[in-house]
């Protein structure tokens, strides 16, 4: 290799160092995230959102911490209280905290492993104390018993827990079955009351109107029987005044054979065949048998 070829190649050499250097120079972060700068495998400091500057071959970015709110699902399975097992999937949602970035770095290797050990942690504790019907119940009981615990928890390594939600209880597809035929055993049970009931209070108010038709229906009987004494009475003086020497016996006689070949008509009209005995000497008798009530009834009073 001859001198031209030596200054050649350390041009090329000196110039990519100058390049290297150049880029090496400057990094860049990007929103909501926080660079660690660590100088021969040893922090120090953080790097914020924007063009930084570092020392090249010297210092290096270790990594990148998002400041993001992130959110991880856990899929728990516990046992009730009544020996029930089901399936509570459990949403997490955190951030790390600004301020403490270096802890959340290198504090803790693997957040989200150590986040579902908490929840499986609290959540084991919490509902084998409840019953199946009070796990629905105090979801979000359960839930803030996990928060409180978790947040306090890892807070120590620069996490803030948000929220937490247990999404659903599912018990097994048999107990659901089970659930389902005592809920609808119950809904059989309200319905048929409810109907009974229903029933009750039509028979109830029918015998009530029935009572009350036929406490109207005496009462019309009543007055127009009065009506129709009334009538008789103003018919009987009427006559008497219009036709002298005419008694009252006399007068009623008319009336009631007036009365007796009315119903007559009446019946006529309404059958094709009659088969009534009768004769004109029976309106005799029943006139007698009034009297002679009449008169009996006298007597007693």
């Amino acid at each position: 290799m001859d001198g031209q070829q030596i200054v050649s190649l350390s041009i090329a050499i000196i110039v990519f160092f100058v390049f290297a250097t150049f880029f090496g120079l400057f990094f860049t972060i990007q929103q909501q995230t926080v660079g660690v700068v660590q100088r021969f495998g040893r922090f120090v400091r953080l790097a914020r959102a924007g063009l930084n500057i570092k020392i090249p071959f010297i210092e290096s970015v270790a990594g990148r911490v998002s400041l993001q709110v992130q959110a991880l699902k856990v899929a728990m399975e516990t046992k009730t209280k009544d020996d029930v097992f089901v399936q509570l999937p459990v949403m997490v949602q955190y951030q790390v905290i600004s301020d403490k970035v270096y802890d959340a770095f290198y504090r803790l290797a693997n957040p989200e492993l150590q986040i579902q050990a908490f929840v499986a942690d609290v959540v084991r504790a919490e509902v084998p104390r409840l019953t199946l019907d009070e796990a629905f119940e105090n979801k979000d009981h359960v839930a803030e018993a996990v928060k409180s615990q978790l947040a306090s928890r890892m807070d120590d390594y620069g996490y803030t827990i948000l929220s937490v939600q247990i999404l659903d209880v599912e018990p097994d597809q048999h107990v659901k079955e089970a659930m389902n035929r005592i809920n609808a055993a119950q809904r059989l049970r309200v319905a048929a009351t409810s109907e009974a009931e229903a029933e009750k209070i039509k028979v109830v108010k029918a015998a009530e109107a029935d009572a009350e038709s036929k406490a109207l229906q005496g009462k019309g009987i009543a007055d127009q029987r009065a009506k129709i004494i009334e009538g008789l009475r103003v018919s009987v003086k009427d006559f008497q005044e219009a036709v002298e020497g005419t008694r009252a016996q006399d007068v009623m006689s008319l009336v009631m054979l007036t009365q007796y070949l009315d119903t007559l008509k009446e019946m006529g009209n309404n059958s094709k065949v009659i088969m009534l005995p009768h004769s004109p000497g029976g309106l005799a008798d029943l006139q007698e048998q009034i009297r002679n009530a009449i008169i009996s009834g006298n007597e007693v009073k």
